[in-house]
């Protein structure tokens, strides 16, 4: 256990990053107040902001500061926007999964009491995704993209599947599925990729095999698309490679009931990037509407992370503090915001999530 303060680095992005950062801090400040954790705060731009300052939108100062915090707050960005990458236009997200080797993206889809899933059936599930390979063009290649076009009229794109990278994250979904209700569910499309997601099967099977006592099954990613849709609730920890991680991931967080609501952790097994799964939303920036339940979540899941491998049950009980908050708040539709049907605006939701918290 810790006896000195967590750093935490808080990187606020762009769009409705901002304000659902500061949602997310005061939740975090009244969990530390309240289970006396000794949090420090520091900030950092990057982005548009960080553009405009330096000439790049991930600075190599910001990718240090990051890389010597216990845990990053990290709020959208609005990437599909930035210049090339020659001219500064460098993901953070991304270049902070590649570069801090954060290999598992953990995605819980769970509906919240009082806000009724959308197909009828509440949901509890975790995709676990492969998160430093796969189709995306900044994860394949050590030089270069993963895209490219060799004439005019063609374009082709690269796939990463390493054994290491299939194993571990197999393994990441396995040890939570322990934790959960012992049921993992592998999705490929081996039918059609039969050498990349062959080669993930081998793996995720020989992971399975030494874990006896959790139930394994497989679906192909087409059948699990729509199996989500007819019932998520069967479904306990899917693991599967980067893309079809990133697609399902937001199908089950929108059945669940808004993928508004949809924590995410990015982890490696030396750092920890809380971020929402949600884009940055420019069209509502400044206005004051923005839901932050998604950020909030992600900072509580990297508090259970942070205190499972720390063995500090504070920072355990204040991630399941700020869970049930959140759960009081959202299921209340006085305190809810404009796309969960209510009134209050970002910082009166955060103010109702950090009084919920203190009590």
């Amino acid at each position: 256990m810790t006896t000195g303060a967590l750093q935490f680095l808080v990187l606020e992005g762009d769009g409705i990053g901002p304000e659902i950062t500061a949602a997310t801090l005061d939740a975090l400040h009244a969990a530390a107040e309240r289970f006396a954790l000794r949090i420090a705060f520091s900030h950092a731009d990057i982005g548009w902001a960080a553009h405009r300052a330096v000439g790049t939108t991930f600075p190599d100062a910001v990718f240090e500061k990051a890389k010597a915090a216990d845990g990053v707050i990290l709020g959208p960005v609005s990437h599909n926007e930035y210049p090339p990458r020659a001219e500064g236009g460098l993901n953070p997200s991304g270049e902070l999964r590649k570069r801090l080797d954060l290999y598992a993206n953990i995605r819980p889809a769970r509906s919240r009491e009082g806000f009724p899933p959308r197909c009828g059936v509440p949901v509890d599930l975790i995709v676990v995704r492969e998160n430093t390979e796969g189709f995306y063009a900044d994860r394949s290649m050590h030089v270069g993209p993963g895209e490219f076009m060799p004439t005019p009229d063609l374009a082709l794109a690269m796939r990463k599947i390493t054994r290491n990278g299939s194993t571990r994250i197999a393994e990441a979904a396995f040890k939570l599925a322990r934790q959960r209700r012992r049921k993992v569910t592998c999705v490929h499309k081996a039918n059609v990729l039969r050498v990349s997601d062959g080669l993930y099967l081998e793996c995720t099977r020989a992971v399975a095999a030494r874990y006896p006592d959790v139930a394994y099954e497989e679906r192909l990613i087409d059948a699990m698309a729509a199996l989500l849709v007819r019932d998520a609730s069967q479904f306990d920890v899917i693991v599967t490679t980067n893309m079809y991680g990133d697609i399902l991931s937001d199908e089950a967080s929108e059945i669940a009931g808004s993928l508004g609501l949809a924590a995410s952790l990015n982890a490696g097994s030396e750092h920890g990037v809380a971020q929402a799964q949600h884009g940055s939303a420019p069209d509502i920036a400044g206005r004051n509407i923005a839901n932050p339940s998604s950020l909030i979540g992600s900072a509580a899941m990297l508090l259970a992370w942070l205190g499972q491998r720390r063995n500090h049950k504070a920072l355990e009980e204040a991630a399941q503090a700020i869970e049930a908050a959140l759960d009081r708040v959202i299921a209340d539709p006085a305190t809810r915001t404009p796309d969960m049907g209510g009134t209050l605006g970002t910082d009166a939701f955060a103010a109702a999530v950090a009084k919920a918290i203190s009590r």
